[in-house]
């Protein structure tokens, strides 16, 4: 059976593709930089339920999908992280790499084990990217370092929980929700 394509899913993936390139020269925590990186937000959350909603999910939508979140968290990298350098303690920096450490071997794990890459959208990892949005919203708050820490601890339980799906499973299973299922 062809698979159908998902028109609009995509195009809202553009959007948020066009968007996150347009945080490249806007000041960061300005007032513009707010509503762009809203707008990218909206439209990663909106994708998704347009290609389920209308019966479009795609392998193409899919991976286009992933190339959108791979460019705006690059994009964040460049506009958010000396911000978050400035503001927030040095022994966070120590659970991000953690973080990192787990994620990269996750998929490190994935690419021997299934000979491509893989990544889940598990709960846990969809919480942590939701997380992850917040952190730039977070720093308008007085309480922006322990909401930072909440999000490693949140990485840390889902990255790990992911790396342990890779190890438990014999084949690739990428609509796995949560470890806790079989």
């Amino acid at each position: 059976m062809k698979e159908r394509i998902g028109i609009l899913p995509n195009l809202i993936t553009s959007v948020r593709i066009v968007g996150t390139l347009a945080l490249l020269p806007i000041r960061p925590l300005s007032a513009g930089f707010y509503w762009v990186y809203t707008l990218t937000g909206l439209t990663d959350a909106l994708d998704g339920l347009v290609a389920r909603a209308t019966r479009t999910a795609s392998a193409l939508g899919a991976k286009l999908d992933s190339a959108a979140d791979l460019l705006f968290y690059a994009v964040m990298l460049i506009r958010i992280l000396p911000e978050l350098w400035r503001v927030l303690p040095g022994a966070i920096w120590f659970a991000v790499g953690f973080v990192l450490a787990l994620r990269l071997t996750a998929y490190a794990v994935a690419a021997v084990k299934y000979r491509k890459f893989a990544s889940l959208h598990t709960y846990g990892n969809k919480l942590t990217g939701l997380m992850v949005f917040a952190v730039p919203y977070f720093l308008l708050t007085a309480w922006a370092v322990p909401l930072c820490w909440a999000v490693c601890c949140v990485g840390i339980l889902s990255s790990g929980e992911e790396l342990a799906i890779h190890l438990r499973s014999k084949e690739y299973r990428g609509g796995v929700k949560t470890i806790f299922t079989k």
